[in-house]
């Protein structure tokens, strides 16, 4: 199919269209799903890249039932597939649940986490909220699995078509109690997925294990002194770490039925280390200096130390000056982040951590094939000052040597979380490239960006230019070609 005409529509929802950022702009939703080939590359496709980039982002297809949050919109997938030198991009709904039974309706017929849920339909056994599988996306036992940032349903995902084949409960292996976080470990050694799940009633944590067969192996609940808002973990070869951070879930709101979050600075941030098949009281606690975290990028043994490295948030909170829920919404999704290690000593039970850089970034990846193991190398985006979440560039860190590269988008030019993508018979563990979606304000015009991971301060390998605008979203992975059909 020959590329249709450059579609840059935006879907005007109601009058809070004006007031709120994240309805406004590139930030507002897209209503059509395209199969696009024969699209115009700026410069030239390595031969030697072959596989997907998919991202997962916030996409509602009805107008909002009240005040929107950007967490709250319908999961949309866009995707490009390239394979000896050609691309193909195509964007579907992740049809959930919850988004089939509005279409059915014709309409919405959920409230967003900024409303009262009481009048909610009752679908996720954790929260009376539609569960949108908005948030992120991995590949695994042959399959993209969608995911959700309070802990759903995994949604299984054709990663041919990128149409929605339904909830995944493994096999029949998977709880009817227990969900899975947005962010699981897809160990590509093992051929293991890891996972969590976090609930706003005992057990409050729970951990699992799924086997290369796509059956859960494992899984036993964690002990928490109450309801928390974990979002991401980290696995080395033997051990996989949770956490316990002092961002929490309100206990009176969730009494009430409400969803509601703090910060208590008076808490420390805790990070318990269990043995991958461990049992609940296998676990041990190490505490740290308080923070939150969304995302880890990597962790390994090396001697007595677990070392885990990450992206530590120290003020999580909305400023003091915010009173109202847009300006508290804002705030919240205000990231400063900064690039961190900590080093959790199994002999001692000491904790030792420290800031790598002072630069504001968020959104990790690296090279998949080495997770779990030492690596050296990671790539993030950087973070712009505006009100609302904007990434204006990409930061390489070597943390071996302690240095950095960072490439620039350019004015009015903002990316998407950028995995790394191998280099066919890649020789070492930055030999590739970095993919990001990029959309250009003042050109009203999304891109595909392809970098030498080895050398991102270059200009860019190519730029591939979609068809239509793809909105602002959240998580990406990168398939090797070998894994697809």
């Amino acid at each position: 199919m020959t590329a249709p005409k450059l579609r840059n529509d935006v879907v005007n929802f109601s009058a809070e269209v004006e007031v709120n950022p994240y309805l406004m702009g590139n930030y507002s939703p897209i209503d059509t799903e395209i199969t696009a080939t024969d699209l115009e590359v700026i410069g030239e496709i390595p031969k030697d890249l072959n596989g997907m980039y998919v991202r997962n982002g916030p996409n509602p297809k009805y107008q909002p039932k009240g005040r929107y949050h950007w967490f709250d919109g319908d999961g949309m997938l866009h995707a490009v597939r390239i394979k000896d030198g050609q691309v193909t991009y195509r964007n579907r709904y992740i049809k959930t649940e919850g988004h089939e039974r509005e279409v059915h309706a014709g309409g919405v017929l959920w409230s967003g986490i900024m409303e009262p849920p009481h009048e909610n339909p009752r679908l996720n056994v954790h929260m009376p909220v539609k569960d949108t599988a908005n948030t992120s996306i991995d590949y695994f036992n042959g399959e993209l699995i969608a995911t959700w940032y309070l802990a759903g349903e995994p949604y299984a995902i054709d990663p041919e078509t990128l149409e929605t084949l339904g909830k995944m409960d493994f096999g029949g292996t998977m709880s009817e109690r227990t969900n899975m976080s947005a962010h699981c470990k897809v160990d590509e050694n093992s051929n293991e997925m890891l996972f969590f799940d976090y609930s706003p009633r005992p057990p409050y944590m729970m951990y699992g294990v799924v086997g290369s067969n796509g059956h859960v192996k494992h899984v036993v609940p964690i002990d928490l002194p109450g309801p928390r808002m974990p979002h991401d973990m980290a696995i080395s070869t033997n051990y996989s770490i949770l956490m316990d951070l002092p961002l929490i879930a309100d206990p009176e709101a969730a009494k009430a039925g409400r969803h509601k979050i703090l910060f208590d600075r008076s808490m420390p941030a805790r990070f318990g280390i269990i043995p991958r098949y461990g049992e609940s009281d296998s676990i041990r606690w190490f505490e740290a200096k308080p923070c939150y975290m969304y995302h880890t990028i990597n962790a390994w043994e090396e001697g007595d130390e677990i070392i885990m490295d990450c992206c530590r948030v120290n003020h999580p909170a909305p400023p003091p000056g915010a009173v109202t829920r847009l300006e508290k919404m804002l705030g919240y999704l205000r990231l400063d982040a900064q690039i961190y290690r900590y080093r959790f000593n199994l002999r001692t039970g000491q904790t030792i951590e420290e800031e790598l850089d002072d630069l504001n970034t968020e959104f990790p990846s690296m090279n998949s094939a080495v997770l779990g193991r030492k690596s050296r190398y990671a790539y993030n985006v950087s973070i712009t000052a505006d009100r609302t979440l904007l990434f204006d560039g990409l930061v390489k860190y070597d943390t071996e040597r302690g240095t950095s590269q960072r490439f620039a988008f350019g004015d009015g030019r903002y990316g998407s979380e950028a995995p790394f993508a191998p280099r066919e018979n890649a020789t070492s563990e930055d030999d590739g490239y970095l993919l990001s979606f990029l959309y250009d304000e003042r050109e009203s015009q999304s891109e595909l960006l392809i970098l030498d991971a080895q050398n991102i301060t270059d200009e860019p390998l190519a730029r591939v230019i979609i068809p239509q605008r793809i909105p602002h979203g959240f998580h990406a992975c990168w398939v090797p070609g070998e894994k697809l059909n």
